[in-house]
């Protein structure tokens, strides 16, 4: 690649790992027939859909939770129940159902192969702008740890959670590659951090920016030939 030796790997997890959208639909689902059982006003007020634009509007109204996902969900469940005069309390067995299906992910197909092959070779890090949890994903044990923008409080691309990423394996910048699906958010933002970057582009999609990814590939098990 023409850089440093490269000594750790950072992943982003929705999307590079596995396909978000479907999961989160799924949970949408499991949500809304959990309202229906145990607060049916609610369900018949809020369809699907109303519940994800009261999500969107806790979101607006609350700039100061924008890397909180979780806390967004749950407030606005909470305020669902409330406006259909049902228990807000009952938010948090509510949210639970939501976050059970959540976690119940589709990896991509090369996803668990390309984290033992990857994980044998290298310390793995997480660096994630979203709420995954890798214990319930499953695969915690390919991971040294885990960084969310939740918990660290700045998320992808500001370089500080990329040198935090750094500093919790003892690493400079330099030596760490980091792997995302998002040509801005993971690519810009780690080579602006003075990582090393590789963008998973799975759709063919043309690149952005000025500023080129170190290397692209279609599908993570295309990493592992970098550290033969």
């Amino acid at each position: 690649m023409g850089r440093p030796a490269i000594r750790a790997v950072t992943l982003d997890l929705d999307d590079t790992l596995w396909p978000i959208r479907p999961a989160i639909e799924r949970a949408e689902s499991a949500l809304h027939a959990w309202l229906a059982h145990h607060a049916p006003e609610t369900a018949l007020r809020y369809d699907i859909e109303a519940l994800r634009r009261l999500r969107d509007e806790v979101a607006r109204d609350r700039p100061e939770w924008a890397l909180d996902f979780t806390r967004v969900r749950h407030f606005s469940i909470s305020l669902a129940l409330q406006r259909s005069g049902h228990d807000p309390a009952l938010a948090d067995a509510a949210f639970e159902a939501f976050f059970s299906v959540r976690h119940e992910l589709a990896l991509f197909p090369e996803t668990e192969a390309a984290l033992q092959a990857l994980s044998a070779r290298l310390p793995l890090l997480a660096v994630t702008n979203g709420n995954a949890d890798l214990e319930r994903v499953g695969v915690s044990s390919y991971f040294r740890a885990g960084i969310s923008a939740r918990e660290f409080g700045v998320g992808k691309p500001d370089s500080r959670i990329f040198h935090a990423a750094a500093g919790a394996l003892n690493l400079t910048p330099h030596e760490l590659l980091h792997v995302g699906d998002d040509a801005t958010l993971d690519v810009l933002g780690a080579l602006n951090a003075g990582m090393q970057a590789a963008w998973v582009n799975r759709a063919g999609h043309l690149w952005p920016h000025e500023t080129h990814a170190d290397v692209t590939v279609t599908h993570l098990l295309e990493l592992c030939e970098l550290f033969k």
